[in-house]
């Protein structure tokens, strides 16, 4: 006679221990926080330009989020950051609605790019956008080389804390509703799971796939515009390591690094959160940049073990 043994699952493949791990980590680092700062760091003061500083982060993490949910990586995100804002500054001197527009587009040809590559090309998505990544650095360092970018005289005027919170608010609310309540956010998660079993169940992977790449793209190009408006020119530096802090961001947030069907959207807003409180307070308590990375590496290296994907239950006959 056949005898069934169910392996049991460990504590962090444990639904609910993946669910509130990463909760528990927020509460846990802005307790902490308010202890070492005394407090300071939630005055508010600091909670508005901790917010300021997030607004980038929370759009550029939206496209990311969707390339990491069908299992890709997307490491080309700050050097594209960099392109649209240089699009976005020189074209807003002839008119700002064209420079968004451009700045949009601009990034959602860079995502077709991308997704040319690693779809129809089948050259795995870490190395294209790490190729990409070194390209488009190029290109912004070489229309930056003698002066900034500079871009309207007025174009910081759309920086005020109103105009930024609606305008992410809103892209953020607009991602959910077409990742909950469309059909898409299931074939995102199908093709993370599986990409045989996705095209067997009649998702048509290679054009969702293009799609989402442009998508990034684009969405990257909004997150540009909100980098332009903050400082008014573009310079070498513009981008620089947004795509280590976005994928920091999201494994913070409880992102299956793998994608598939443990994603939850909440990883975005959660995970941009914890990450731009604990550097803000490792910045506030005096801590070297050198001992920042330390730590940073350290934690990040942590929740990737947690968030990992592994076998989740079997039946061993």
């Amino acid at each position: 006679m056949d005898t069934e043994k169910k392996v049991k699952l460990s504590l962090m493949n444990q639904p609910l221990f993946r669910t509130v791990m990463p909760f528990a980590g927020f509460i846990f680092i802005v307790v902490l926080f308010a202890i070492l700062t005394g407090g300071q760091l939630y005055t508010p003061g600091n909670l508005k330009l901790l917010l300021s500083q997030s607004y980038v982060l929370l759009i550029a993490c939206v496209g990311v989020f969707m390339v990491m949910t069908m299992g890709g990586l997307d490491f080309s995100q700050g050097s594209m950051l960099g392109v649209c804002s240089v699009v976005i500054c020189f074209l807003s001197n002839v008119n700002i609605v064209l420079a968004v527009l451009c700045g949009v587009l601009t990034g959602g040809l860079i995502g077709i790019v991308n997704g040319f590559f690693n779809v129809k090309r089948k050259i795995t998505s870490f190395i294209v956008t790490i190729c990409n990544m070194y390209l488009l650095r190029g290109m912004v360092a070489y229309a930056t080389t003698k002066s900034p970018v500079y871009g309207v005289s007025n174009i910081t005027s759309y920086n005020t804390m109103g105009f930024n919170l609606t305008f992410t608010i809103v892209i953020l609310l607009v991602a959910f509703a077409v990742f909950r309540y469309t059909g898409l956010g299931n074939r995102l998660k199908a093709i993370g799971a599986g990409e045989t079993a996705a095209r067997f169940a009649g998702v048509r992977v290679e054009k969702t796939k293009m799609l989402i790449y442009m998508a990034a793209g684009m969405i990257t190009g909004l997150a540009a515009f909100i980098n332009s408006i903050k400082v008014g020119s573009v310079t070498s530096t513009a981008g620089n390591q947004l795509e280590t802090q976005i994928m920091i961001a999201l494994v913070l947030g409880g992102m299956p690094v793998n994608g598939g069907a443990k994603v939850r959207f909440y990883n975005i807003i959660l995970g941009a959160l914890t990450y731009k409180i604990l550097t803000a307070g490792l910045v506030m308590l005096g801590i070297e940049p050198k001992t920042q990375q330390l730590i940073m590496g350290i934690v990040f290296l942590v929740m990737v073990a947690v968030f990992a994907d592994r076998e989740t239950g079997m039946i061993v006959k």
